[in-house]
């Protein structure tokens, strides 16, 4: 079984940064179509400073489902978006405070949020892996940090 994983390595975190960034670009997206929905939503769960939040909630969303997706600042991306989740669970999915009728769907979403948020915690500290821009910039800077000091005995 671990060889099966060996061989997967690359692929693996490839995978969850696919499914990862999809959602946060499809919510995003969404916003910019549906932005009077999304601020009514908003405006229902007595948020202040719609706008502001709104249009900060869909940058967040697009470009750091993208980096996610393309593995570009993929730590520092990764970590903001789970703190993103945070007050986004706390205000949109509070259980707790739901009519019967909603209570089980919001935990659900809460709980959802909840492995999404792992998930980003996860990749904020392994990074993006193998197939990834990051990859591909760490393993250019080793590979002129290699050859630097040959270009220092040769002068």
């Amino acid at each position: 079984m671990d060889d099966y994983f060996k061989k997967a390595e690359g692929l693996l975190p490839l995978a969850g940064r696919i499914f990862l960034a999809a959602l946060f670009l499809w919510s995003g997206y969404g916003k910019i179509g549906g932005w009077d929905n999304a601020a009514g939503y908003m405006a229902a769960m007595h948020m202040p400073l719609i706008p502001f939040f709104l249009g900060a909630a869909l940058a967040l969303e697009l470009a750091g489902g993208l980096a996610v997706l393309f593995g570009f600042k993929t730590r520092l991306m990764a970590f903001l978006l789970a703190l993103y989740l945070v007050p986004t669970t706390l205000i949109f999915h509070n259980f707790w405070s739901a009519p019967p009728d909603q209570h089980l769907m919001q935990l659900i979403n809460f709980m959802k949020n909840g492995a999404i948020f792992g998930g980003l915690l996860m990749m904020a500290r392994l990074g993006a892996g193998e197939f990834s821009i990051d990859n591909m910039l760490a393993t250019r800077r080793t590979k002129s940090e290699e050859a630097a000091p040959s270009l220092k005995k040769a002068t």
